[in-house]
């Protein structure tokens, strides 16, 4: 039989009608899968043509002897809808529309947590009769200044709501955490204010507490792992094991997702060998991306239960995990841990601060006015890369760090004796344009990153690329922020990434202060 031609007319879009000439596939399956590789299209559709018994309306194509062969197709992409999460905004009304307990079964998602703590704890909605009891509560305080007389009954109805509100944000709450909820309460809900308390509240402060380390231990008991992760300590009912409050493992960097549970379905030893198939296509010349993102996302839960519980050396992640180490999937697991677009916020953050930045450069005297007039001669031009690298060199030296034990220089990054005994750093490598005695420039041709005395990437872009990529494989890989540099990735955190609530130090909050004014 003669292979018979095709010309078609598809129509991607109103701006994009193309021409092509092909040979007459055997069923629409596979016309469909010939466009999208024609065109490089990587979503689905389903195709329409004009049909000639209809006066050239559009119909779709379901059987291919319907085609004529001179025909036009239409291009409809299919919409295929994924369940979100509701944003900070709504977070009140979603937890407020089941009035039973949410002790849910683990592993019910990838990401068990997509919210950070919100910069004004709103107090949920609680039982229609609670609701109602406290509604007359607020009327009768509005009416005389009369607070309500709180049952036992009552008040377990409202703290329980509360921990399961706080828990979504985070399994530990610090001390200002409850604080804040305990003072919205009471904003919310006048009536509940206590006469003999300062601020109104301390008697719910001391209570949430209470109630918080009783709902982890119910979800401890569920398996959730970021609680069981510190289960098994001392108590009353044993000696063994360690202090109840020494080396907690909890969100310290305001991390979301800290340790999450495997997803539903799966355990260890599946997990593990999606983890294998990962190593496998790492191994290919061209690994596919869309398949390593895919287990990435899946093993997630592994990956974490091995860098919080057993804090494997370096090398042996790099091994395991050789996907972790490329710059897509560092700034995948960033959003992973903490929910957000890593690249875009720092370099965002950078250039909006680097203005305000330059002008406390100018301010500066003495030693440290020295060494940042160095930097800002060592700058060529206003590029936005190399003013984005004279910030960032000259943000240790305002802070007080020690960018000397940090940033290290070599020609070649195979030469160990250069970086052997750095923890956490930043590898230059090449020499400046004066020559092999002098130091590279602040924006290098080549740059590396160190974790543990050994250099884990390289062929980095520039020195902005490699501060991120660093900051997020600190997250991935749960690593301290090096001692020589704490202020700094402290800033980076706090201040330009707005990760986390803790209490600036002294020198931070100071430079915050400045680029504030």
């Amino acid at each position: 039989m003669a292979v018979q031609p095709l010309m078609l007319r598809i129509i991607v879009g109103d701006d994009d009608i193309r021409k092509v000439t092909t040979t007459r596939p055997d069923s629409v399956e596979n016309l469909i899968v010939w466009i999208q590789n024609f065109l490089q299209a990587n979503y689905n559709f389903i195709l329409q043509y004009e049909d000639p018994e209809f006066n050239q309306a559009l119909c779709n194509l379901t059987n291919l002897a319907d085609l004529p062969g001179k025909a036009t197709v239409k291009i409809i992409p299919v919409i295929e809808l994924q369940p979100v999460t509701a944003g900070t905004e709504q977070y009140s009304a979603a937890v407020s529309e089941a009035d039973t307990e949410v002790l849910s079964s683990p592993g019910s998602s990838i990401l068990s947590r997509t919210l950070q703590w919100p910069e004004e704890f709103e107090t949920p909605k609680f039982t229609v009769d609670v609701e109602y009891r406290l509604r007359q509560g607020n009327l009768i305080h509005l009416r005389d200044g009369a607070c309500l007389k709180v049952t036992k009954e009552l008040k377990h109805e409202i703290l329980q709501k509360l921990a399961e509100t706080m828990y979504m944000f985070k399994p530990y709450p610090t001390q200002q955490n409850f604080e804040e909820v305990a003072k919205s309460l009471v904003q919310t809900h006048p009536c509940l204010k206590e006469r003999g308390s300062p601020s109104g509240c301390a008697g719910w402060v001391n209570s949430l507490k209470f109630k918080m380390g009783n709902y982890r231990s119910k979800l401890r008991q569920m398996g959730r792992c970021d609680v069981t992760v510190n289960g098994g300590r001392r108590g009353r009912m044993s000696t063994d094991g360690e202090y109840p409050h020494h080396n907690i493992k909890k969100a310290k960097k305001g991390e979301v997702n800290f340790l999450p549970d495997f997803p539903e379905g799966m355990d260890e030893d599946k997990l593990e060998e999606f983890r294998q198939l990962l190593v496998h296509e790492m191994t290919k010349a061209h690994p596919n991306t869309a398949i390593v993102k895919k287990h990435m996302d899946l093993t997630f839960a592994l990956r974490r239960k091995e860098a919080v519980h057993d804090k494997p050396p370096i090398a042996q992640i790099l091994h395991r995990w050789p996907a972790l180490f490329t710059v897509n999937q560092i700034c995948y697991e960033f959003n992973r841990v903490v929910g957000k677009n890593l690249r875009d916020s720092f370099l965002q953050a950078l250039d909006q601060i680097s203005p305000n930045m330059l002008e406390v450069f100018k301010r500066k005297t003495g030693t440290i006015g020295q060494k940042l007039n160095q930097l800002v001669q060592e700058t060529k031009t206003t590029a936005p890369t190399d003013i984005r690298c004279l910030v960032l060199h000259g943000l240790p030296v305002i802070l007080g760090d020690d960018p000397g034990a940090f940033f290290r220089t070599s020609s070649d990054a195979t030469n160990e004796e250069v970086y052997a005994e750095t923890s956490v750093g930043i590898l230059s490598m090449g020499y400046s344009d004066e020559g092999p005695h002098h130091p590279p420039s602040l924006n290098p041709s080549a740059v590396g990153i160190i974790l543990e005395g050994t250099v884990v990437m390289t062929d980095i872009d520039n020195l902005p690329q490699a501060f991120y990529l660093l900051f997020g494989l600190i997250y991935a890989l749960h690593l301290d922020y090096p001692r020589c540099m704490k202020n700094t990735f402290t800033f980076i955190q706090q201040v330009l990434l707005n990760i986390g609530k803790e209490k600036l130090g002294a020198k931070v909050q100071t430079l915050k202060n400045q680029l504030m004014m």
